[in-house]
């Protein structure tokens, strides 16, 4: 059986601010906004939440499926994702428009300004579930940050045919209503958001979280520096701490490194906690690494800092999944 991650494919432009964001905006003058910031390096690296999440799931073994569209400049990079196990058979390719590509600064406290070309992606709506099921069995889809049609015809086709959809509409809440976003999240096995984009779901949908909670089955936020809570369906909650980090380098795709961790190991047959032990392991790794798919895994160097964050019985369980 097969996870096949439908979310955005891009390529990432990193840039890093040496000072503070927040020593330069003037809260009374935001609507004059104009400035331009100095930064210290530019690094160019794969990324798009579709691509860091297959990426991930790829070095965990379990071989994910990529749904996305692309630019005819994605040679090199799918030769990469191909290398680190992702099946990229199901990503269309683009005749007339460049891979999609994100532009971040982060400065000294890990505060981020982006933006967000979507290019390619645009034609994402193209790709049809439908038809990749008929030559593959999908266990499960995580629909994430995309072009919105595309989330929209991916997350009705996982409802008509009976397959178990994760929504992590992320981003794009920003820019759907609160119709939409019911829509996106209806039925939904996995429902996944951080912190801020949870109070922005239910601002949007006018719903509380147990309203919210009766529409999906496990209920994911992701809470920064202060670890995760789940909520599962017969109401339960488990909170998860963070793996202490050896140094921040970028946050850029620790959340997609969560979710890829979590999903395998749920997926797997291991409870939420340790699952979410498993994805906070990812995220830590990408934390510490420049570029959301510069990362490695190292097995027994994983499981030792599993064993020092949540005790040897996580790190034997854990074990399990990565062979």
């Amino acid at each position: 059986m097969t996870i096949a991650v439908s979310a955005s494919i891009a390529t990432d432009n990193l840039m890093r601010f040496p000072g503070k964001f927040s020593d330069v905006l003037l809260a009374d003058q935001l609507e004059h906004v104009s400035l331009s910031f100095l930064v210290d390096d530019l690094v160019i690296r794969r990324g798009g939440v579709a691509g860091n999440i297959a990426y991930a799931m790829g070095l965990l073994g379990r071989s994910p499926l990529l749904v996305g569209s692309v630019g005819p400049d994605f040679g090199e990079y799918r030769d990469w994702l191909e290398r680190h196990g992702v099946d990229c058979s199901a990503v269309r390719v683009s005749t007339t428009a460049q891979t999609a590509r994100f532009v971040c600064t982060t400065d000294e406290s890990m505060a981020q300004i982006a933006s967000f070309y979507p290019g390619a992606m645009s034609e994402a709506r193209e790709i049809s579930l439908t038809e990749l099921t008929e030559s593959r069995p999908l266990e499960l889809v995580l629909i994430g940050a995309n072009d919105p049609e595309a989330m929209t015809r991916h997350t009705d086709e996982c409802r008509k045919l009976g397959i178990p959809f994760a929504a992590d509409p992320s981003q794009q809440l920003a820019l759907i209503d609160g119709e939409q976003a019911l829509r996106l999240i209806d039925g939904a096995a996995y429902l996944f958001t951080n912190e801020y984009e949870w109070g922005l779901l239910l601002q949007k949908t006018g719903l509380g979280p147990e309203e919210i909670g009766r529409q999906v089955g496990i209920r994911v936020t992701t809470l920064g520096a202060k670890g995760v809570q789940i909520i599962g369906p017969d109401g339960v909650e488990v909170y998860v701490e963070v793996v202490p980090e050896l140094g921040k380098v970028d946050p850029t795709g620790v959340g997609d490194g969560f979710r890829a961790g979590f999903l395998t190991g749920h997926t797997a047959g291991l409870s939420l906690e340790r699952s979410a032990q498993l994805g906070s392991l990812v995220a830590v790794l990408v934390l510490e690494t420049t570029g959301t798919q510069e990362w490695q895994l190292e097995r027994q160097t994983a499981l030792d800092r599993i064993a020092a964050a949540y005790g040897p019985e996580a790190a034997a369980d854990i074990a399990t999944v990565l062979g």
